[in-house]
């Protein structure tokens, strides 16, 4: 997709600071993070978000789940690390393109929700 901001740091259109990428996957730091460590992992196939997972996308998500680990403590994370994947408009999703955010540091991440 050409108007996705996803899809042309995957075609390397638009350049990344790249933590980790194979033929799945692609991972890199985050822009505006919001902690010490603060990477974005991302499909190279253009899912738009989580609601439109399918059947089709588990092994995709298994292998994002175990990079997202794998990441996380290449980072330094070793004593726990939060991923966060916001989908859709009231989960405040900014990009449509499917992606975790793997974030930590050496202190205690704040809470996650106060409503």
């Amino acid at each position: 997709m050409t108007d996705c901001l996803f899809c042309r740091i995957v075609s390397g259109e638009i350049p990344a600071r790249k933590v980790y990428e194979d033929d799945l996957v692609l991972a890199f730091h985050d822009i505006e993070p919001a902690a010490p460590v603060h990477i974005l992992l991302i499909p190279k196939r253009h899912v738009a978000s989580m609601a439109d997972l399918e059947a089709s996308h588990e092994v995709l998500m298994g292998h994002m789940m175990v990079v997202a680990a794998r990441i996380a403590r290449e980072q330094g994370c070793t004593d726990g690390f939060r991923t966060i994947v916001n989908t859709g408009r009231v989960g405040l999703q900014e990009v449509y393109h499917l992606h975790i955010h793997i974030v930590g540091g050496p202190q205690p991440l704040p809470p996650m929700l106060k409503y």
